[in-house]
């Protein structure tokens, strides 16, 4: 039997059922939130606001949503516990750091930045921290974390990014607890990945989700990293900034059509509140919800060629396989 831990405990890989494999419920900035808490408003509304939307999703069938929120996007499991209680969704939590380039400052003269002045290999805290947050729980919540997370966008390959990416690999290969990663296909940093995690660190590919692979139609380059193992994640349906509605569909189709519906996982990246676009932005994307997928995508790819298997696979059997998968 596999198994997976979410927040009210652990459930068999085999009871996930339909699975969003990228959602976020808040998505904060935590020294704002601290300090200029007035636009949050009241914390019960917002939890009951958080309720409603999940109860949506789950009545469209969804049954598990991975919530890769971690330090750097605001995570804050006694939040989560609070309505995870009164949801009965599967809610997955995750383990890490995002950014694009720098560390949190508390990083800044820990672990391996003190390499040159101690003139050893100084181990790095981050490692034990995310160790922590698998093994024991988040922060004594209890709460374990089913998921790694980490991130790598057009910046590139800071050191700061190569320094959690290194974490999170090491944190997975102690653990096996799989990964995901926060990319930016245009400037193909899905390579970065593979180099860094996969060809140094030794991870298995197939133990990683190469978030936001729907951001480009570059079908080929999809298809090499599909090749390579890893799994892609089509999970930014709602998110049409630097793309449009039908443009992420038809690479979804293509894909599909060139047989790699056995290595893609599906989403929205959506979430009940995210503090850094501003509220009557949001107000306007009506389309950007957990039920998107099932409201406009899935007609959309239906009538063109994709067939109800082929959408139940990726929403279930590959989420399955990949939660279930063993690192060689």
């Amino acid at each position: 039997m596999s198994t997976l831990e979410t927040v009210c405990g652990t459930i068999d890989t085999a009871d996930i059922g339909v699975t969003l494999m990228h959602e976020h419920v808040f998505v904060l900035t935590g020294d704002m939130q601290q300090n200029y808490p007035a636009e949050w408003g009241s914390e019960d509304e917002r939890i009951a606001d958080a309720v409603r939307r999940l109860r949506v999703a789950y009545d469209a069938g969804v049954r598990t949503i991975v919530d890769p929120t971690v330090v750097g996007l605001g995570r804050y499991i006694p939040r989560i516990q609070r309505i995870a209680e009164q949801v009965p969704l599967n809610l997955v939590v995750a383990t890490g750091i995002y950014t694009y380039g720098d560390l949190p400052f508390f990083f800044h003269y820990r672990g391996p930045a003190l390499n040159d002045i101690v003139g050893a290999q100084v181990p790095d805290p981050m490692v034990d921290m995310f160790i922590g947050d698998i093994r024991d729980g988040i922060a004594g919540t209890g709460v374990k974390a089913g998921m790694l997370k980490c991130a790598i966008d057009r910046q590139g390959l800071t050191p700061g990014v190569e320094r959690v990416m290194r974490a999170v690999a090491r944190a997975h290969l102690a653990t096996g607890v799989p990964i995901t990663v926060h990319t930016h296909p245009e400037s193909r940093s899905g390579l970065d990945v593979k180099r860094v995690m996969c060809d140094e660190e030794g991870v298995d590919p197939r133990r990683i989700v190469l978030g936001h692979s729907g951001d480009t139609t570059d079908c080929d380059h999809l298809a090499y990293l599909a090749d390579s193992g890893f799994v892609l994640g089509m999970d930014r349906f709602g998110i049409n900034l630097d793309t449009t509605f039908e443009a992420r569909a038809d690479t979804l189709i293509e894909m599909v059509r060139r047989g790699y519906t056995d290595r893609m996982v599906l989403s929205q990246d959506a979430s009940c509140y995210l503090d850094w676009i501003e509220p009557a932005a949001m107000a306007a994307l009506p389309q950007w919800h957990y039920t998107h997928l099932f409201e406009d995508v899935f007609p959309y790819v239906l009538d063109r060629g994709v067939t109800k298997e082929q959408i139940g696979a990726m929403l279930v059997d590959v989420p399955r396989a990949f939660f279930e998968a063993r690192t060689r």
